[in-house]
């Protein structure tokens, strides 16, 4: 009997072709220069292609006051007209944009736009400030605590073993295992001053690796204070699985291919 091979979850979980387009039941701000510029409880949140979800607000909901429209674009076929801020105080050229005729799939945008998610100084769902981008429905963050041996190596030498991770498992990711500090040779990593941000877990800190002349940069990272879902990875190390080799329970597992390969 042939066998159906099975897409692995990464694969199933990258960004699609096409749009995707719901109704939120959040209610949701957007902040700049000290002013509100959308506050709304129907928000659109449209997911285009190999994009991150964004909201789209009604314009009803939006103080297009604050707005000040640009240039139309004529190159797509929805065309495209962007708009700079009109607050009296800070200028943001590039603040807001939408769709002069949606059509198709992007039909349901007609009368909405979206903001520029850096160039808006603040993002609320409800009373919680958001991050990065919305938090994508579809996609989960689940940690567990394991009593499973995992060992880390990179060029044949343990920078860190444990019996005590927490696993975390992230749609569309690579597991991640995060290792409590004294079972991690600290003495091997060089704290530096890169700092990320997820919208599902907070704001990342890292370090260097330094094996004898060799410097890996920003090779290993931990989340000081987690966003409340997900305490147990609190000030814990995690590496990049496509960067080293790590060993569960004895076994090398294959490295996986990500975007962070």
């Amino acid at each position: 009997m042939a066998l159906t091979q099975v897409p692995a979850a990464a694969d199933q979980a990258r960004l699609k072709e096409g749009a995707h387009i719901e109704v939120s039941p959040r209610r949701v701000r957007a902040y700049f220069d000290n002013q509100v510029l959308a506050d709304s409880e129907r928000v659109l949140l449209v997911w285009e292609t190999r994009r991150p979800p964004a909201y789209w607000f009604p314009k009803a909901d939006v103080r297009m006051g604050l707005l000040a429209e640009k240039e139309h674009l004529h190159d797509t076929p929805s065309g495209t007209v962007r708009w700079r801020s009109n607050t009296g105080g800070r200028v943001a050229e590039n603040l807001a944009w939408n769709y002069a005729e949606p059509s198709g799939e992007l039909a349901p945008l007609n009368g909405h736009l979206t903001f520029y998610w850096s160039a808006v100084d603040a993002w609320f769902e409800e009373d919680e400030e958001v991050f990065v981008h919305p938090r994508d429905p579809y996609s989960r963050v689940d940690t567990v605590h394991s009593s499973r041996q995992v060992r880390v190596e990179v060029e044949g030498q343990v920078i860190a073993e444990s019996s005590r991770p927490v696993l975390l498992y992230e749609t569309g990711l690579p597991t991640r295992y995060y290792i409590p500090k004294l079972d991690v040779r600290m003495e091997l990593l060089e704290r530096v001053d890169t700092v990320t941000h997820c919208p599902y877990k907070g704001d990342a800190v890292y370090w260097n690796l330094k094996l004898g002349d060799r410097t890996y940069k920003d090779f290993v990272w931990s989340y000081p204070r987690p966003i409340p879902e997900i305490p147990k990875i609190e000030n814990l190390l995690s590496f990049y699985n496509e960067k080293v080799d790590i060993y569960l329970d004895g076994k090398l597992q294959e490295r996986p291919v990500s975007p962070f390969s």
